[in-house]
């Protein structure tokens, strides 16, 4: 367990998935981005998460995604989101991730009709029964619709291969005290990592064990910062001080679409959404462009 803690550990950038006007991914594009991430010594990177745009995504466009993010990566470990509709999906997603040379994988309950916790847990065994590489559980309600419970994680966390949870900010905003919770009932080992960049501030001072991170998968220097600052109350506060602008334009246009236009701005575009979505509007993105400023992370570019 302790290879996988390191895994699951520091700042995790999860970085835009580029496709053509075709919908299918634009791997030369990916693989620069992946290189540029980590050549600014980001711990590792997320290929294929909510941004990433696993969802929208067929399982040869995952697998030629995953080629070019570990190809690119180097000596940086990839971690590949592997969750679909169906569990037989998600183990050939499983499969495949191992066959590029990811060396942990990200589990998302996906589903079109909610799942209750049984069918989480049955889809969870299932993946993990059929690979050796280590499991971040992915719990995020907001896109999934469902909600890994304490007592959830805590049972599936008895399985060898499941070796981590990313979390999103607990409700009630008090991260040392389900970090205290979860940590006191885990085995010894088990990584507990947060997303939710526009919160995590607290869960970086509280200790988390990984920042799982939309920013950092294209800014990736001042989340780096804001990971170092964890021990140190006033830089933390001053960092997060300093994205102010960002999580405000990231709450109110989607930090996915955000950093999409981001993904352009600093030269990796285009970066369209796969279709149905849509990138930002021209006004959206000025918008994006100006909080970008403010915040030290771009010069004027348009």
């Amino acid at each position: 367990m302790s290879s996988a803690k390191t895994l699951f550990s520091g700042l995790s950038a999860f970085p835009v998935t580029p496709v053509d006007e075709n919908g299918h991914v634009a791997a030369d594009r990916f693989g620069r981005l992946v290189a540029y991430l980590a050549k600014a010594g980001v711990h590792s990177i997320g290929a294929l998460g909510s941004t990433g745009s696993y969802a929208y995504l067929s399982g040869a466009e995952r697998a030629r995604a995953l080629e070019a993010a570990v190809e690119a990566a180097g000596d940086t470990p990839v971690i590949a989101g592997v969750g679909a509709l169906t569990t037989a999906d998600a183990v050939s997603n499983a499969k495949a991730a191992k066959t590029a040379g990811a060396s942990g994988l990200l589990l998302a309950p996906m589903s079109y009709l909610p799942l209750n916790d049984a069918e989480v847990e049955g889809l969870v065994k299932t993946v993990a029964a059929a690979t050796d590489l280590p499991i971040c559980l992915y719990n995020n309600p907001t896109t999934t619709k469902f909600t890994f419970s304490e007592d959830l994680i805590i049972r599936l966390s008895a399985i060898p291969t499941i070796a981590a949870v990313k979390n999103p900010a607990p409700q009630d905003g008090d991260f040392a005290a389900q970090l205290a919770r979860l940590r006191n009932t885990m085995p010894e080992g088990f990584s507990i990592g947060y997303s939710g960049d526009w919160t995590v501030s607290g869960a970086l001072s509280a200790g988390a064990d990984a920042w799982y991170s939309v920013l950092g998968g294209i800014f990736p220097a001042i989340c780096l910062d804001m990971w170092r600052a964890a021990g140190d109350p006033a830089r933390l506060a001053a960092v997060n001080e300093q994205l102010a602008p960002v999580w405000q334009v990231f709450a109110r246009h989607s930090s996915f679409r955000v950093v999409h236009a981001a993904a352009e701005m600093l030269g990796f575009g285009p970066a369209t959404p796969v279709p149905p979505l849509l990138p930002l509007s021209p006004e959206a993105r000025n918008e994006a462009e100006k909080a970008f400023i403010a915040a030290g992370l771009l010069e004027t570019v348009s």
